[in-house]
């Protein structure tokens, strides 16, 4: 059987390795933490790229008279398209 002084060292020693184990984790999790921080914000970036190219279109579009509309629609089509699944890319992302 051991001894009061055994049994204490032995906690301590439990407690030491915990301790290193939690200092690992809440180093991993900073980490990750910052990580995903970088991720997500460049995914937001692209998505203010593509959210200004596709409000500059409408602008145009907007701007535009007559049936002149029409011959901006391609480029419109293109870059609601482009927001549409860069928006589809950052929510399976984030989720």
């Amino acid at each position: 059987m051991n001894t009061r002084h055994e049994y204490v060292e032995q906690l301590k020693q439990n407690l030491d390795r915990w301790n290193g184990d939690i200092a690992r984790w809440e180093a991993k999790a900073r980490v990750t933490k910052t990580d995903l921080t970088i991720e997500y914000e460049m995914q937001l970036e692209s998505l203010r790229r593509h959210r200004e190219e596709a409000t500059a279109k409408l602008k145009e579009i907007q701007a535009s008279s007559g049936e002149a509309w029409k011959d901006l629609r391609a480029g419109a089509d293109a870059a609601w398209a482009s927001l549409s699944a860069a928006f589809d890319k950052a929510s399976t992302h984030f989720k």
